[in-house]
């Protein structure tokens, strides 16, 4: 099938992207900056200049075209977002009728249309209307708080469950909302490609439960176990939330504003409708929770932390780049040495080798862990072979082994969250790259805290340790295989 999808850089977008390619459709992305876009293509994958605000960019994207997905809003528009969302829908509706498109389909918001809806749902359910009466069959997803890992939503709870010991709870988040998880919701997405139709469909997508915002927060902090005093106020105004929200949460305050004014009322599906239609078991708030989290582990073990910044819910933060919820502080330097000659020092670290600079500072580390009842130093790293995932290195415990370029450490000491150590080499020129990544997955205030308090300290010890590796990676050159063997 051959498939147009607009706001492919977003974060539905983005993760619907993905499941569409490994189905082998063909998807052509419109977007107004594709060279931001060009690392995401591929075989069957076309990226093409558009703007919806621009009519004679739409023609030629979709040409051709069956099915077309209309993923944008303009949430974060300072003002006149409301025009601006007419303006584009209009757009869009006229250049698929006129090319003969099969089928729209639209992501909206769930809200009783019979009350006064905030300026943003009233304007994503106008969106819709425009695309139902375009002429072209138009599937209408309305869709509550999306749970998943780099979601608006998502990130807003974590944001306020792990950063405040003491909340102030006004009255919004008292509201109940279905919640949906993303994984649920791609798969709406997905079925909407083939369900039978006759005309237009306006379906009320969510997941099993209903429940508010303060809800959803708690089964976060039970799930991170995190005890917080919840605190609520009669009066507290979206403007004034808002202001907090941009205070301490990474959501802009205009974005934030906008939010909570769609959360003042219930969003929840009123009809049985999606379940008579599509074949989706949505899952629980606490499923959709567990998900999201689990969904942040792969992503954090799979990524490539060359680009870690450009992964979804990244942003500079003092002390390194976040991924998710973890904290980061990545070093690299350029080694004049083969990867197998740098790899081969990178896997000597720990035990009786030490830890190539500062050592004593690491000693010192595992004695305070000791006196806080943990492993300490005492375990070494095995000797008498080579290593293996699941090897004990002092106390960490290697998570992952692919030489000649990768190793990564889990710690096993004692923290007020969880921590990693990667080593990855690559081949560049004649040499190699090494970069070094320490990582923190912090239990709240107290696990940011611990890492503030100990960053100083990053640049002595891993940066001390990254340039050693170099220079004895540099100096193997210069001897036998014999003479660097373990």
């Amino acid at each position: 099938m051959n498939i147009l999808l607009t706001g492919a850089t977003g974060y539905v977008g983005g993760r619907l992207l993905s499941v569409l390619a490994d189905d082998e459709h063909y998807i052509r992305c419109l977007t107004r900056d594709p060279t931001s876009f060009a690392p995401r293509t591929g075989p069957r994958i076309e990226v093409v200049a558009g703007d919806l605000t621009d009519p004679a960019t739409l023609e030629s994207a979709l040409k051709g075209i069956d099915v077309a997905y209309y993923l944008v809003h303009s949430m974060g528009d300072a003002r006149g977002f409301e025009e601006s969302e007419r303006t584009a829908a209009q757009n869009f509706a006229r250049a698929a009728r006129d090319a003969g498109i099969k089928r729209i389909i639209y992501l909206g918001g769930l809200g009783d249309d019979r009350l006064r809806l905030s300026p943003h749902l009233r304007s994503r359910q106008e969106v819709g209307r425009i695309l139902r009466e375009s002429g072209v069959p138009t599937i209408e997803l309305r869709a509550s708080i999306v749970i998943g890992s780099g979601s608006l939503s998502f990130e807003l709870i974590r944001a306020l469950s792990e950063h405040l010991p003491v909340m102030i709870l006004p009255r919004w988040v008292s509201v109940l909302a279905q919640p949906i998880a993303i994984g649920d919701l791609i798969q709406y997405l997905i079925q909407s490609l083939t369900i039978p139709i006759e005309g237009s469909l306006v379906v009320e997508i969510g997941g099993a439960d209903r429940l508010s915002y303060g809800a959803l927060m708690r089964e976060y902090m039970r799930q991170r176990s995190l005890k917080r005093v919840m605190i609520p106020v009669p009066v507290l105004t979206p403007w004034l939330s808002s202001l907090w929200l941009g205070l301490v949460t990474p959501v802009y305050a205009r974005v934030g504003r906008k939010l909570i004014e769609s959360i003042k009322h219930p969003t929840i599906v009123r009809n049985d409708l999606a379940s008579r239609v599509f074949r989706v078991a949505p899952r629980t708030a606490a499923e959709a929770i567990r998900s999201a989290l689990q969904f942040e582990d792969r992503a954090f073990a799979e990524t490539n932390w060359f680009d870690a910044r450009s992964a979804a819910g990244s942003s500079k933060i003092p002390g390194g780049t976040t991924f998710g919820q973890r904290l980061i502080d990545r070093r690299e330097v350029y080694v004049e040495a083969t990867p197998a000659q740098t790899f081969e020092v990178v896997q000597r670290v720990g035990g009786g080798e030490g830890w190539l600079a500062y050592t004593w500072l690491w000693r010192v580390r595992g004695f305070l862990d000791l006196l806080a009842g943990g492993v300490g130093m005492r375990r070494g790293r095995p000797t008498r072979r080579p290593l293996r995932v699941g090897d004990p290195l002092d106390f960490w415990r290697i998570e992952a082994y692919e030489p000649p370029h990768r190793l990564r450490l889990s710690a096993e000491m004692r923290l007020p969250g969880r921590a990693w150590l990667e080593f990855e080499v690559e081949p560049t020129g004649t040499g190699s790259r090494l970069v070094v990544t320490a990582s923190f997955d912090p239990l709240g205030v107290l696990g940011r805290t611990y890492w503030y308090a100990v960053y100083p300290f990053h640049g002595i010890v891993f940066g001390g340790m990254t340039k050693a590796i170099a220079a004895s990676a540099l100096a193997s050159g210069s001897r036998t295989p014999a003479e660097v063997g373990l």
